[in-house]
């Protein structure tokens, strides 16, 4: 399993939001360069940024900083936040970022990200956020109305490779991850590549997801907590 440490920025800093509130919010670090050097010192290659402002207002208001990590550092970045439209998806490509992150876009438009999924079947992941069962959108404020054993399988059909998975009951509470919920995926989608995300706290929960066979994993608040460190997070890492 690639353990990925996650850096969310919101107003150019580190912060962590509480079961995606944005009313609850704590600062982590006050630079997201220092922040990304930590985790290339620590060995680690692939890191994973969300631009909490893109999210809620659909433009990169965090884009500079995350040029700045990519420039100074050469690390590969995966990002999403605020990618609404095939441009938005191919102008952050250009920017240099390894793979894009697209939740809102896949959603509300679709002609848009099935071109994406089409031009760059391996630079292009689902941000598939779920709320309550369902897919949810547009910084976690809306949900979708299509059960999400369908949209996944539409999505497979038209070339999709990889999908993160979020839930958001669980991101920021250190509760432990939806192991059932990220099992459930893998059996029925098993040629997808997943990411699971939110509600790790400890290295037994990541041994755990390591041994159902999950394929990564996005390790933020855990880490910043103070509940994982950078050297037992690389050592599962493959």
């Amino acid at each position: 399993m690639k353990v990925i440490p996650a850096i969310d920025l919101l107003n150019g800093q580190c912060v962590r939001l509480h079961k995606g509130s944005y009313d609850e919010v704590t600062v982590y670090n006050e630079s997201p360069l220092g922040q990304a050097q930590e985790f290339k010192k620590a060995g680690f290659s692939h890191i994973h940024i969300v631009d909490l402002n893109g999210a809620k207002e659909g433009h990169f208001v965090n884009l500079p900083h995350i040029k700045q990590v990519i420039k100074e550092l050469d690390i590969s970045v995966q990002t999403g936040g605020g990618i609404r439209t095939f441009s938005d998806a191919e102008y952050l490509l250009e920017q240099g970022l390894s793979k894009v992150i697209c939740s809102s876009m896949a959603v509300k438009n679709e002609p848009d990200w099935l071109k994406l999924l089409t031009k760059y079947p391996d630079r292009t992941i689902l941000g598939m956020d779920l709320k309550d069962g369902k897919i949810a959108y547009g910084g976690w404020l809306e949900t979708a109305s299509e059960s999400v054993d369908s949209f996944v399988s539409r999505m497979i059909e038209r070339g999709l490779k990889e999908i993160l998975c979020t839930d958001i009951s669980k991101d920021g509470t250190l509760s432990g991850p939806n192991l059932e919920l990220y099992v459930e995926l893998k059996s029925k989608f098993p040629e997808i590549h997943l990411i699971a995300s939110g509600g790790v706290s400890s290295m037994e929960d990541l041994q755990n997801l390591n041994s159902n066979n999950i394929d990564a994993v996005v390790v933020g608040k855990a880490y910043y907590e103070k509940r994982i460190s950078l050297l037992e997070m690389k050592s599962i890492t493959r």
